[in-house]
């Protein structure tokens, strides 16, 4: 692009600056070494890729005086490419690896091409110092294609008589190459990323398909939890998943009858132990919706399922024994008052059949203790313990089923000492706040857990960023029987409550509608 209104402006601020046109360039702004070092490192990539194409360019013209410079996307230069005899003129005059290219320092097609992003070129006297009027300089911006990013330039320099208007046309046409591979290499390394995320993970298994039902992928967890060993896994690429085990009829819905499989329990008996999985099946089609891949995961729920039976279960018998408790007391106070009236009348009742009611009185009294210890706790074994070492183990219980539902949980150990503490009791009240915290994140969130040590007590808060709660929740938290969830008993906080003062602690809530909800749990240390 020649644009004389552009080269005039520059040789107008060369002057304000006070420029002499007899001297050399001075270079005001340059990189230390190191500077220089981590750009260049930075820009390994795309230098890489300049590369390739320069010396392509470059090989056609091997004899002439011609030279490639790479500058970053503020104009400090970063490599040299191209003819050594003039690689080392142009050095003689100052230009190094690590200097900027700026207004300040004379009209400079890198200056210029870098601020108004658009391909420049200077010959001879365009140049404002003289000692460069039998220089020719071309210079081309070049950006990351998908986001528009100006990246940086890149200039051909050569002898006056060497100048030709199609060399900067060459150049862009070098730099929309250049542009199109740094992009393809972005894509690849996404996909690479993905991929080792997708096929090389612990976590889960995965198994894909193509558009006619043979294996193109298999990882080593899948093939681990399909019983299948290293041998087999790679001898089943290429043939049927319709014929692999009980994954197959779910790939045959999703391809031949365009069902959706996702969320499908199944149970896996993994070296003859039995697991259970969450199966998704999806589809990929491309641009034209024509169906390309079909892609299965497997994620373990084993230790899911385990922690809901364990909290299924606590929770049953807790309600079981609070329905004991208020059975046990409707019967003993009318059973009281019956008593009473018969002692009244003793003298003129039979004795006979005094002795008999008093003996069934008796009998119906231990028959509601009995229900009445169903209800109370049960011995508590106090011992000293660590508490970050109990929360860790109820946070491994979680932690599938946190990273399954899109939440993520940290812990952080400020402070800590011993408390002593039934291990069992302080384990279920975590279990139980966890739990809570969880069902308050339906669309995935943050639980943040924190120990330190206050006023000799061992402080646990969980802090979550979910739905929160109203004061009217608030007010009746606690509370038997009184719950938010169409499927709660209202008891998981009241047990938390008794199981904490028991241990002579407290526990405090605040929460905000639609911000979140903090639980402190106050331990006594020992």
């Amino acid at each position: 692009m020649i644009n004389n209104d552009l080269i005039i402006e520059s040789h107008r601020k060369c002057e304000q600056y006070g420029l002499n046109r007899d001297e050399l360039p001075i270079f005001t702004q340059r990189f230390t070494d190191a500077e220089l070092k981590a750009q260049q490192g930075h820009y390994k990539e795309t230098i890489e890729v300049i590369s390739v194409f320069v010396e392509k360019f470059l090989s056609t013209v091997a004899d002439d005086p011609f030279f490639l410079a790479i500058s970053d996307n503020e104009g400090y230069i970063l490599e040299f490419r191209g003819n050594a005899s003039i690689i080392n003129q142009v050095r003689q005059l100052g230009i190094v690896e690590g200097v900027r290219y700026c207004e300040e320092i004379g009209t400079s097609s890198v200056d210029l091409c870098l601020r108004e992003q658009l391909p420049i070129q200077l010959v001879g006297e365009d140049h404002y110092q003289k000692v460069l009027h039998q220089q020719a300089c071309y210079t081309a911006p070049f950006f990351m294609e998908d986001s528009g990013q100006l990246l940086g330039s890149i200039s051909i320099m050569t002898e006056i008589q060497f100048a030709h208007p199609h060399l900067l046309a060459l150049l862009c046409t070098i730099v929309d190459s250049i542009e199109r591979e740094l992009l393809l290499r972005k894509h690849n390394t996404q996909l690479q990323i993905l991929n080792q995320v997708l096929l090389e993970t612990n976590y889960y298994g995965v198994i894909i398909a193509d558009a006619q039902g043979a294996i193109v992928e298999i990882n080593k967890y899948c093939a681990a939890i399909l019983n299948s060993s290293d041998h087999e896994k790679n001898g089943c690429l290429g043939t049927s998943v319709f014929e692999v085990g009980i994954i197959g009829t779910y790939f045959e819905r999703v391809m031949k009858r365009s069902e959706s499989c996702v969320g499908i329990e199944l149970s896996i008996l993994v070296e003859e132990k039995l697991r259970y999985y969450m199966l998704d099946v999806v589809p990929i089609y491309d641009s034209e919706r024509q169906l390309t891949r079909v892609v299965a995961s497997l994620r373990d729920i084993t230790e899911m399922k385990i922690a809901e039976e364990l909290l299924r279960n606590s929770e049953k018998l807790v309600f079981a024994g609070q329905l004991a408790v208020s059975i046990a007391h409707e019967i003993r106070n009318p059973m009281t008052t019956v008593k009473g009236m018969l002692q009244l009348s003793s003298k003129t009742t039979n004795p006979h059949h005094y002795n008999l009611m008093m003996s069934e009185l008796e009998r119906m009294n231990a028959i509601v203790g009995e229900y009445l210890i169903l209800g109370r706790p049960q011995a508590i074994q106090y011992k000293e313990e660590d508490c970050d070492v109990i929360l860790q183990e109820v946070i491994s219980v979680f932690e599938l089923q946190f990273e399954m539902n899109g939440i993520q949980i940290r812990s952080a150990k400020v402070g800590e000492t011993k408390i002593l503490c039934d291990r069992d009791q302080v384990k279920q009240v975590f279990l139980n706040i966890l739990k809570n915290c969880m069902e308050a994140l339906p669309f995935g969130g943050e639980v943040n857990i924190k120990l330190d040590v206050v006023d000799n007590y061992q402080r646990i808060q969980f802090i979550d960023n979910g739905v929160g709660m109203t004061d009217e929740v608030m007010r009746r938290i606690g509370q038997p029987f009184h719950t938010t969830r169409r499927d709660g008993n209202g008891l998981g906080m009241m047990i938390v409550d008794k199981i904490v003062s028991s241990h002579g602690g407290r526990l405090s809530l605040s929460s905000e509608l639609g911000v979140g909800t903090i639980v402190e749990v106050w331990l006594p240390t020992v």
